[in-house]
């Protein structure tokens, strides 16, 4: 039976809906609304602790309008999720009384691992069909999700999480994540494409020793990563997420932004290189001359793409699989399937 849901992601960069109509026994997911906005709540939590005004207001703003897309939409029931800046912060009770008015629901400020779930459940739900990217994807899949705070690694086989929003036991950010009997391993990582822009890439264009200094804080990293999660095992690289499909957008040369054409895409992890030096060896002007990318992303893209980059290069894929659908369409899948769905 199908079911209409409304679907809001609230990560350190952006704010998402979608409104869909579910199947679960067909196991079918159609759009009836996708919007995205560049709010950027995670501005300077990095380093405050704090989400900021401006970004709470900002935010709220958008929400509204959420609000009102949802109420014409006759949705059945809503669920939020609000991700790796409303992690770090301090005043997230603001943030979660702020929402609860406006959309009659509270945020889940879901963990590392639960992230990383809703991410791989939202990735691999068509994958699993026969023709569904019309070449061979073989699992076990490596679904890697880069944010503006966090960045989760899921390995798991085909329909691991598809269509089960429930959530693994986990350790919160930086943390691996043991998933029972779904046979998922994950950790998440703070190495999303804001907070290491703000760490490390303050020149414009970035300086070589900038570049080297974020290149050094992701290859540490990788090595929790590797060790907490068996990628060596992994046949398909899935990558998510507005930084992977921008890069996807840039590589493919599109003259517009076009999840048509980027869905499931294949990028070879040279054209990945090349897009990442190109990005870090651009000002601010030239970035935002790329037809294909959001001017929100403009100033944290060149980060998002060094981190792709490295990811490829350390555990040897050649070619990346792009994925439209990530989290937002996870959250989807676990409101039909009645996981932690919230009334609307």
């Amino acid at each position: 039976m199908t079911k209409r849901v409304a679907a809001i992601d609230c990560g350190t960069n952006s704010l998402r809906l979608l409104v869909a109509d579910v199947d679960p026994a067909r196991h079918k997911l159609t759009d009836v609304r996708r919007r995205m906005e560049i709010v950027r709540l995670g501005q300077g939590v990095d380093a405050t602790g704090m989400l900021a005004p401006e970004a709470l207001q900002r935010t709220f703003k958008v929400l509204r309008e959420y609000a009102a897309d949802i109420s014409a939409s006759h949705a059945a029931a809503v669920r939020m999720v609000a991700t790796s800046a409303t992690r770090d912060a301090g005043n997230a009770a603001e943030f979660a009384s702020g929402v609860q008015d406006i959309l009659g629901v509270s945020p889940e400020v879901i963990t590392g691992g639960e992230e990383a779930r809703l991410s791989f459940a939202g990735a691999t739900a068509e994958l699993a069909g026969a023709g569904a990217v019309g070449q061979h994807v073989v699992p076990p899949y490596l679904v890697v999700d880069i944010g503006g705070g966090s960045t989760e690694f899921v390995l798991g086989g085909a329909g691991s999480a598809a269509g089960d929003g429930t959530a693994p036991r986990s350790g919160g950010a930086g943390s691996a994540v043991g998933a029972d009997d779904d046979r998922l391993a994950a950790i998440s990582v703070d190495i999303g494409c804001v907070r290491l822009t703000e760490r490390h890439l303050h020149s414009d264009p970035p300086s070589a020793a900038e570049v080297a200094a974020a290149t050094a804080d992701i290859d540490a990293t990788l090595d929790r990563v590797a060790a907490a999660v068996p990628v060596g095992s992994a046949r398909t690289l899935v990558g998510l997420a507005g930084s992977v499909t921008t890069i996807t957008a840039i590589a493919l040369g599109l003259g517009a932004y076009d999840p048509a054409r980027t869905h499931h895409a294949r990028i070879s992890a040279s054209a990945v290189h090349d897009v990442t030096t190109m990005l870090l060896g651009q000002s601010h002007e030239q970035r935002a001359g790329i037809p294909a990318l959001h001017p929100g992303r403009v100033d944290v893209i060149g980060a998002g793409a060094l981190v792709l980059d490295r990811v490829m290069r350390r555990f040897g894929f050649a070619e990346l699989v792009t994925s439209e659908h990530d989290i937002l369409d996870g959250i989807a899948w676990s409101i039909a399937s009645g996981q932690q769905a919230r009334g609307g």
